[in-house]
């Protein structure tokens, strides 16, 4: 209960929390979205599923559906790192303001990245959002090899 009531202390941590599980939601959103177009459109990847939907001439590919899983691989590529950069940025004892403000850039940046990608928004929306939500990793990243260099 201790080791608990400390966590909670942690201001940055509990923002980075918020952030994370905000994503980590938004990821199973397009895991959704990803298996209702496939439902919409009839193309699944696993023969039994297409058996089950009408015939194993539905076990296919479809535009839609691979937009749908480039969205998610995108997310797994830039989401995942920020999890790990972000909890140890968290243990850095950064200021509570600038550690939200990375925070946030990053979050809303990947919503709008998400947003821009299914409904194909016109370029360079879903650049513009992707590099914006690079930004603030860089930034973490910098400042936990700053933090940690003497100690290589």
């Amino acid at each position: 209960a201790a080791r608990s009531a400390k966590m909670m202390e942690n201001k940055v941590f509990l923002s980075f929390t918020f952030y994370s599980t905000i994503l980590i939601l938004k990821m199973y959103v397009v895991a959704i979205i990803t298996g209702q177009v496939r439902l919409r459109k009839k193309a699944f990847a696993n023969p039994e599923d297409a058996l089950r939907n009408g015939g194993l001439q539905f076990c296919r590919q479809d535009p839609d559906v691979e937009r749908c899983l480039r969205a998610h691989r995108n997310d797994m590529e830039n989401i995942f790192p920020f999890l790990f950069l972000g909890a140890i940025y968290s243990l850095l004892d950064p200021s509570p303001t600038v550690a939200r403000i990375h925070f946030l850039i990053f979050c809303v940046g990947r919503i709008i990245h998400t947003i821009a990608y299914l409904l194909r928004l016109r370029a360079p929306t879903r650049s513009v959002a992707y590099g914006m939500a690079q930004l603030p990793c860089f930034s973490m990243a910098l400042q936990i090899l700053l933090a940690t260099t003497p100690y290589w």
